[in-house]
């Protein structure tokens, strides 16, 4: 299929969720005092329109994009070849340019003079006498090539963060079916999972899972084993599992309708019981989650956040996550919760919103350590206070 379709809920309930987004993008639009935005990045021109061509492919081969208006409808461009899959979904679909050098070679410059004067035609088009224009991203040549026409680009990425940030009830009710699949699918694997399979064979039958109910494609290959789970972020290799070992994975899956499914899971492999070592990582991971679940609520700044949130011990500090939370829905979305030992690289201030959905994210590993444990879960901040939305169980006797 093309475009968003009604697997997990009805025609009426997704047409409601498109509405809302778009009504997102024209608020945070008309508060910019922006007429319009081009979104170039394919989760944004989903989120916007509901199509998808060839998700991975497009995030870089810059081939399709799409107008949104602070009030009218939309535009949606698309390659000749592929204006068939969107028309269900956006009544007006017109030709794309490019300016991606694997296409057009040494014309860019010429593609992206013939962008701008398109961009600049179809706000006139629309009775809008300003020539600005949000983008959320672009190549160096389009927005050199604006910049000669007196076209002014306005940095748009904002503009699209803030608008998924805030889910439409039927969103989280949407991500938490979506959610279910992936959780399905973590099920399986972990009964056909055996010591003696690799790291990479216990991926496939996760990823296998998911596709099968409804799921597209996975952002990572964070699963791995033993040795291999310390320090974390080291990619699924070829690794036999052997008996007593620790795995731990991020799912990090992309499912029906084009919503994160983010959890992080960790559990001994094989008949062994864990050992104690096993049992206090897992304790203090667990201890993480709990008390940087139980912080969340509408009204929290995010320095405030990382100030009260868990301290780990000394010894697993260096190894600490890259965040302690960050945004969910069609993917990783704002905000970004740094820890304050890396706040000069990006850390910025904020407050939590009711109906955002937040991902807590735990790693304990000690520096020099044999294993670690992750543990992730999407939490809705509800107005009466932080709802779990994942029902994978832990490890509660490991506790």
């Amino acid at each position: 299929m093309s475009a968003d379709f009604p697997t997990i809920i009805d025609a009426d309930t997704q047409s409601g969720i498109q509405a809302y987004r778009v009504a997102q993008i024209q608020r945070r639009l008309a508060e910019a005092d922006c007429p319009a935005i081009v979104l170039f990045d394919p989760v944004h021109i989903r989120y916007a329109t509901g199509t998808r061509n060839m998700q991975v492919w497009t995030m870089h081969n810059i081939c399709r994009y799409a107008v949104i208006f602070a009030s009218g409808e939309m535009v949606l461009f698309e390659l000749n070849s592929s204006a068939h899959l969107s028309r269900d979904y956006v009544a007006d679909i017109r030709p794309s340019l490019t300016t991606d050098f694997m296409a057009v070679g040494n014309r860019g410059p010429e593609m992206g003079r013939r962008w701008a004067a398109s961009m600049i035609s179809l706000l006139q088009e629309k009775g809008i006498s300003t020539r600005k224009l949000a983008i959320d991203r672009a190549d160096l040549t389009l927005v050199l090539e604006s910049q000669r026409q007196s076209l002014q680009l306005l940095e748009g990425q904002s503009i699209m963060e803030q608008a998924r940030a805030i889910k439409s009830f039927d969103e989280i009710e949407v991500l938490r079916r979506s959610l279910q699949t992936c959780e399905q699918s973590v099920a399986e694997m972990r009964e056909k999972l055996k010591p003696g399979m690799r790291e990479a064979d216990a991926l496939a039958l996760f990823v296998d899972g998911s596709i099968q109910r409804g799921g597209e494609y996975p952002e990572t290959r964070l699963l791995t084993t033993g040795p291999r789970t310390n320090p974390w972020f080291q990619e699924t290799s070829g690794r036999i599992i052997e008996d007593g070992d620790l795995l731990a994975f991020d799912t990090d899956m992309i499912g029906p309708m084009g919503y994160y499914n983010d959890i992080s899971r960790s559990w001994v492999v094989g008949d062994k019981r864990p050992t104690d070592d096993q049992r206090r990582l897992y304790s203090l991971a667990f201890e993480q989650m709990q008390h940087n679940t139980e912080l969340l609520k509408p009204g929290t700044g995010f320095l405030e956040y990382s100030d009260k949130a868990y301290q780990l011990p000394e010894e697993c500090v260096p190894n600490r996550y890259a965040d302690v939370a960050h945004g969910c829905g069609l993917g990783v979305e704002y905000p970004f919760i740094w820890y304050r030992e890396d706040e000069e690289w990006g850390a910025y201030d904020g407050v939590f919103e009711e109906n955002m959905v937040v991902c807590i994210e735990c790693y304990v590993g000690e520096i020099g350590g044999h294993e670690g444990v992750k543990l992730e879960q999407p939490v809705w901040l509800s107005a009466d206070g932080p709802v779990v939305l994942s029902e994978y169980p832990f490890e509660l006797d490991y506790l």
